[in-house]
């Protein structure tokens, strides 16, 4: 297979998924469940982002390892850039409501960058490992593990006041309130946020088998032998 379908198709999937991700992610969800209200456990960035796991099992399972690292790499980089550039600009297009400061928005891309750089190396692994074992077992173990990774690194550096030599925090994060919404005892909202993320991953990490048996029978019908890397 050619560059287009080994490289620059799963960067380019893999770059706008995080990008749109970090951008909505400043969004908290509004309306209420019942009593439960949904700012306090959900942003809109958790619907996005566990999508990059699919694009990253899915380059593992047909082009191996080695090249699913390579994308991952690559993608960090793109992502980390596109993640700086692209709130400033959808800000002068007049598509986000407020202007980002550039301390945040730098905070969010390293906390980003570094929840994904780890967080998809970490599913290549698992991945590799049980690649030989059920058709399901390798995409739903190497997603699950890393998601877990991912949400811990990516909230606490970029909301946790431990971390605020990276950048200046959000002001409404660090309030406090129920738990989950639900709860009696108080926690900032970026803990609730980051619960709340983690169980969202989960689920679709659950839902993206459905595409990701779809697309491997479409494109690999027949078993192939795994690849070394």
């Amino acid at each position: 297979m050619g560059f287009l379908s080994k490289y620059a198709l799963p960067v380019a999937a893999m770059t706008l998924i995080v990008v749109v991700s970090n951008v909505l992610v400043q969004f908290p969800m509004a309306g209420h469940v019942g009593s439960l209200a949904l700012a306090d456990i959900l942003t809109w960035g958790a619907f996005t982002y566990p999508f990059a796991f699919l694009v990253n099992d899915l380059t593992n399972r047909i082009h191996g390892p080695r090249i699913a690292r390579r994308v991952v790499f690559v993608g960090f980089a793109c992502a980390v850039a596109a993640s700086i550039a692209a709130p400033p600009l959808l800000y002068d297009l007049g598509l986000m409501e407020f202007a980002t400061a550039a301390d945040r928005l730098a905070r969010i891309a390293i906390a980003s960058g570094t929840a994904f750089l780890l967080a998809q190396l970490l599913d290549i692994a698992m991945f590799n490992r049980l690649r030989r074992q059920s058709w399901w077992r390798a995409p739903a173990i190497g997603s699950l593990s890393g998601s877990v990774l991912d949400t811990l690194t990516f909230f606490t550096v970029a909301f946790a006041p431990l971390f605020a030599f990276v950048g200046p925090s959000d002001d409404f994060s660090l309030q406090g309130a129920p738990l989950l919404g639900l709860f009696a005892v108080e926690a900032p909202h970026w803990l609730s946020w980051a619960l709340g993320d983690l169980v969202v991953k989960l689920l679709i990490a659950a839902f993206a088998l459905v595409p990701y048996r779809v697309i491997m029978q479409a494109v690999m019908p027949y078993p192939a032998a795994p690849a070394r890397g």
